[in-house]
């Protein structure tokens, strides 16, 4: 069964740090991207890793967050520091393959200021 599932969100303070995993399984993915969801907006992608270019971020969390992959693992991560309240949502792992995508069920962080 081909799947992908998040973990790793809470409640931090702002300022504060919180990694996020994404444990994939059935699939080894080309692409896996991290999305958000904030309260009443669109969902947004936040980062994107691939094994043949650099890993993309959008504008408002570069130089704050760093998307990476344990292939052995099968594993994607993304370490967040710095955070602040803006970067309260749900976290959406996203993986695709072969023009096949899946998506996990989100995990939630909190960032309180």
């Amino acid at each position: 069964q081909v799947q992908v599932e998040e973990s790793g969100g809470g409640l931090v303070q702002a300022g504060g740090s919180l990694r996020l995993s994404c444990k994939a399984s059935g699939l080894i993915f080309n692409t896996m991207n991290w999305y958000r969801q904030a309260p009443g907006k669109q969902r947004e992608l936040v980062a994107s890793i691939r094994s043949d270019v650099p890993s993309m971020y959008a504008d408002f969390v570069k130089g704050r967050f760093t998307i990476s992959r344990d292939n052995a693992k099968n594993v994607m991560y993304l370490q967040m520091n710095s955070l602040q309240s803006e970067d309260t949502g749900i976290y959406y792992c996203n993986a695709r393959y072969d023009g096949y995508e899946y998506w996990g069920q989100g995990a939630r962080v909190t960032v309180s200021s």
